[in-house]
């Protein structure tokens, strides 16, 4: 079928000079000649290098534990254990947070002392003069289990006689939305559709593993080098310790890749333990096999969907359920979960609608933030769910969504109005338009083509009370600072903040520097995780450069005796727009607002919109500041002989609001879609009650950059986003449709559904085995 782009409404955007143009971001020349210093390239002279003994076991109680052999070795610093952190407790719910009261529960050991509950969970560390010798110590360390029963699916997890991880019962979280009358919305049906469909645990296998390096200071404070998404840790560890917190200074570095996993607390709390006891600098840095087993993995799922639908293609109804699988300890279970239950029906108007969720504990590695934060599981089920509806109803896929499709204006499953631009019909015929007709089969050689649209969320829950603080200063030669203690995760978020300031304070981007990721030196802009930071920080870091503004524009006017709407500032010039002869360096105006006194500088803090949850026996309210819009359409070819699959063709298409940056936009969503199709397609983690199948990359595969065929990218601006200028979140919405895409594109080649992922050559001939006629 031949697909024909909607057009879009009429927008407006302003042409800048900075903002919307590709430029080469500032992060990028010392990336290209391998001058950007990452955690584990840190080192200090005299430094101990550290290891961490793990458990063997998934449910256990430790009988017996014995260092003293360990302690006893030649060049051996120390071996801790719980004893030396009695009660030793982080806190894993609402990283990043400053005041908000967690959920009780929530708190994870540092150190495990009389159960284990999870194969890799933490026993003892060894600090030592050499790191084969830190490893020798640690095959010194005597420990006896006594294994005791465990559980190993979250659904066993729920049924009555289960083993308890943590009392009164397994469930970590659960929520429930209920919206008018399902009954009568079913009973108002002319067809009911019901499927069930199951995500895997997926590693986030970013490109460098977890490091740091700790030391103690001449003052007595902890300084920690490491790589993480959350440099307000140090208050957690500062509570784990018993320290005051500003004794604990987190100093982060580029992040080497994210992606969610470093944003609970990962080798800071070990760095910190051994620093603090040996008095020396202590470097940690996870083997891939060991970050493998140490850190958290994208929640599996299990989703039913059942769907009441009339012939027209109007949803009457919806029942979902949701089960997610959080592992052995609770970390952000509960807000994934919370994110995939109001993404669990999709970008469509459901009026009728009733939706149950519960995360629970088993004794498989703890599950938390991976890029998507619940919204790629909730997708996966709902798109397959669509298009299996218009299976049923003999109905093209866009026409079936295009009956259902949110717009502006309609409340989503919380009750919350959506206030931004909702280009989904724009965004998924411009995905089919680019996909074009189909590739010709040729004998076992099957062609299917398949389209996923989505919504998520940018921005952190409005009942988290959040804020992001940045200082802008202009120097007297015209040049410019910012200070925001955001960090980078490689998406070039610091970048994001020099062009919005290059932009507003009228300089090149090369006039710009930031200074990022200090707890003790940089104003502190929260998580770099949630899709927010653009949104927050960029918008932190535009008002403090408006205040700047205002000071040089307001001093500009007395020296030119013109009207401040008459003025600009322009490639480091202060200009008289209706006479561009007339204008001034900015440098030379610098240097007379400060001869005058004027702050060339300001601190801002920006607020996110504050709300104080949603109503428990309904789920209504408001969640989110605002959503993110787009589709993927992608054709695959499936051998019916071997099972394999291939990436013909894929096409992304989002409305990112406004392109602070294009190329990096590009990249994101080129980067997000092939994440994606790996998911679809190649990853999952393999556990074997509860033991690792898959412990490196050997094992486990994720897409290389020959994998896949490269995404085209479609770049949609309506200009109606909440950040600055107008921009959406991209960073975790492109990642969202792609799995979907695919696994409906291969039941579109074969003609069978296929309800869990990843769609391996295995299950591919099962699928055909099963429906063999």
């Amino acid at each position: 079928m031949k697909y024909v782009a909607k057009p879009l409404p009429p927008v407006e955007l302003p042409e800048l000079r900075q903002i919307g143009k590709p430029l080469r971001r500032v992060d990028a020349l010392g990336k290209a000649v391998g001058a950007t210093a990452y955690a584990g390239d840190f080192t200090m002279p005299g430094m101990l290098h550290a290891k961490v003994l793990r458990s063997s076991e998934p449910s256990a109680r430790i009988i017996r534990l014995d260092v003293s052999k360990a302690r006893a070795l030649a060049g051996v610093a120390c071996v801790l254990t719980a004893e030396e952190l009695p009660d030793g407790k982080l806190t894993t719910d609402m990283p990043g947070q400053t005041g908000q009261k967690r959920r009780t529960g929530s708190d994870a050991p540092v150190l495990a002392s009389e159960v284990v509950r999870f194969v890799g969970e933490p026993i003892a560390l060894v600090a030592a003069e050499t790191l084969d010798t830190a490893r020798q110590a640690l095959e010194l360390i005597e420990i006896d289990y006594e294994p005791v029963p465990g559980v190993y699916d979250p659904l066993e997890a729920m049924e009555p006689g289960a083993p308890i991880l943590h009392p009164p019962d397994n469930v970590v979280a659960r929520w429930k939305i209920r919206r008018g009358d399902v009954a009568a919305g079913m009973e108002a049906a002319d067809v009911i559709v019901e499927n069930t469909f199951r995500a895997p645990f997926v590693e986030h296998a970013f490109l460098e593993p977890e490091a740091g390096l700790a030391w103690v200071d001449e003052q007595g404070v902890i300084n920690i080098r490491v790589c993480t998404q959350v440099v307000e840790h140090f208050r957690s560890i500062a509570r784990a310790l018993q320290v005051p917190q500003n004794k604990v200074r987190i100093r982060g570095t580029m992040v080497g890749g994210g992606f969610g996993g470093k944003e609970d607390i990962t080798v800071e709390i070990f760095l910190a333990m051994l620093a603090r006891h040996t008095g020396r600098p202590v470097r940690l840095a996870y083997t891939r096999e060991e970050s493998f087993a140490a850190q958290s993995k994208r929640h599996p799922f299990v989703i039913t969907h059942r769907t009441g639908v009339q012939r027209s293609g109007r949803i009457t109804a919806a029942e979902i359920k949701l089960v997610a699988d959080s592992g052995a300890y609770p970390y952000l279970s509960p807000y994934v979960l919370l994110y995939a239950t109001i993404m669990a029906a999709g970008p469509y108007r459901v009026d009728n609608l009733r939706i149950d969720s519960a995360a629970v504990a088993t004794n498989q590695p703890f599950t938390s933030a991976f890029r998507g934060f619940g919204g790629p599981q909730a997708c996966l089920a709902y798109e397959q769910q669509m298009d299996e509806i218009a299976r049923t109803l003999d109905m093209d896929p866009l026409a079936l969504r295009r009956v259902n499709y949110f717009r502006t204006g309609d409340p989503n499953a919380t009750g919350q109005i959506i206030e931004s631009a909702a280009w989904l019909e724009e965004s998924a015929s411009r995905a089919l338009e680019a996909l074009g007709e189909k590739s010709v089969e040729r004998g076992p050689i099957k062609i299917g083509q398949g389209l996923a649209s989505y919504f998520q969320s940018y921005g952190r829950i409005t009942w988290f009370h959040d804020t992001s603080r940045a200082w802008v200063g202009m120097e007297l030669d015209g040049t410019v600072v910012i200070r925001c203690g955001t960090p980078d995760l490689g998406a070039g978020q610091v970048n994001s903040l020099c062009q919005i300031t290059a932009e507003i304070l009228g300089v090149p981007l090369t006039d710009a520097t930031v200074y990022s990721t200090d707890s003790a030196l940089t104003p502190l802009a929260g998580t770099s995780t949630a899709t927010r930071q653009l949104y927050m920080s960029g918008n932190a870091v535009a008002k403090a450069a408006g205040a700047v503004r205002e000071v040089l524009l307001g001093r500009a006017q007395n020296h030119f005796e013109e009207e401040l709407d008459n003025l600009d500032l322009a490639d480091g010039r202060v200009i008289v727009k209706s006479d561009p002869g007339r204008s001034l360096p900015l440098g030379e105006l610098a240097a007379m607002c400060a001869a005058e006194g004027l702050a060339l500088s300001n601190l801002a803090l920006f607020k996110a919109p504050f709300s104080e949850g949603i109503d428990p026996d309904t789920g209504q309210g408001r969640v989110f500041p605002d959503f993110t819009f787009g589709s993927q359409a992608v054709e695959v070819a499936v051998d019916t002989e071997t099972g394999q699959v291939e990436v013909l063709k894929s096409v992304a298409c989002h409305d990112v609001g406004r392109a602070i940056n294009p190329a990096a936009v590009e990249g994101q969503i080129a980067g997000g879609s092939n994440q994606g199709l790996g998911y679809a397609l190649m990853e999952e983690f393999k556990l074997e009650e509860g033991r690792i199948l898959t412990p490196s990359l050997t094992e486990y595969l994720i897409p290389t950059a020959v994998d896949f065929t490269p995404t085209e990218v479609i770049i949609l601006e309506s200009g109606t986003g909440v950040g600055p200028f107008g921009a959406k979140g991209i960073g975790e919405p492109a990642l969202t449709p792609a799995a979907p895409a695919v696994a409906n594109a291969v039941a579109d080649a074969i003609g069978v559904r296929i309800r869990e992922l990843p769609l391996t050559a295995e299950r591919v001939l099962a699928a055909l085995d099963e429906n063999w006629p």
